[in-house]
C-alpha cells in the first residue's frame, strides 16, 4: 500500500440531464475531469456537503435522489496531489438532479463544467470516478460498498 498522509470524508455527485449525459468538471488543482466532489466540512451532513460542493463548483442547485455507494478501499481511494500529499478518501457518492441555477464554473476550483455522453467521457478522468459512474449506471436499488 502507498504512503497515506491523511484520511478525509468526502462526497461525489453523479448528475444526469434529460439525455442521460453526466455532468463533469475539469478540476483546476490537477487539470483532470471528474464528478463534482469535495470534502465534508465540520458540522455538515454528507447530503449538505454534496449540495454545497455542487453549488460551489457548478453554480447549480440539486436534489439528491439516492445513494450510489460508499467507497473506502485505499487501493482505489488514495489520491496523490501535485504537492506530493497522499489522501485516503472515504467517499459517499450520490445520484442527483438539477433543480435550479445556471451551469457555469463557479469557483477557482473548476476550469470547465459540461455534460458528456456516458460512452464519450474525457480520457483524463480522475482514476476513482469511472467506478462510481459504472455503479451509478448499474441501476441497482441497493447502494454499493466498496
Amino acid at each position: 500500500m502507498k504512503r497515506i498522509d491523511e484520511v478525509k470524508a468526502a462526497v461525489a455527485v453523479v448528475i444526469l440531464n434529460e439525455e442521460n449525459h453526466v455532468l463533469l468538471q475539469k478540476r483546476a488543482d490537477v487539470g483532470r475531469w471528474g464528478l463534482p466532489s469535495g470534502h465534508i466540512e465540520p458540522g455538515e451532513t454528507v447530503s449538505e456537503a454534496a449540495v454545497r460542493e455542487v453549488k460551489e463548483e457548478t453554480n447549480v442547485d440539486i436534489t439528491i435522489h439516492k445513494l450510489i455507494g460508499v467507497y473506502s478501499d485505499p487501493e482505489s481511494q488514495a489520491f496523490a496531489y501535485p504537492n506530493g500529499k497522499v489522501v485516503h478518501f472515504i467517499t459517499t457518492c450520490f445520484l442527483a438532479q438539477i433543480v435550479g441555477g445556471d451551469l457555469r464554473c463557479n469557483s477557482s476550483e473548476s476550469e470547465d463544467v459540461q455534460f458528456f455522453e456516458r460512452h464519450c467521457l474525457p480520457k483524463n478522468l480522475l482514476t476513482m470516478h469511472p467506478k462510481w459512474l459504472q455503479d451509478a449506471f448499474a441501476k441497482s436499488e441497493q447502494a454499493f460498498i466498496r
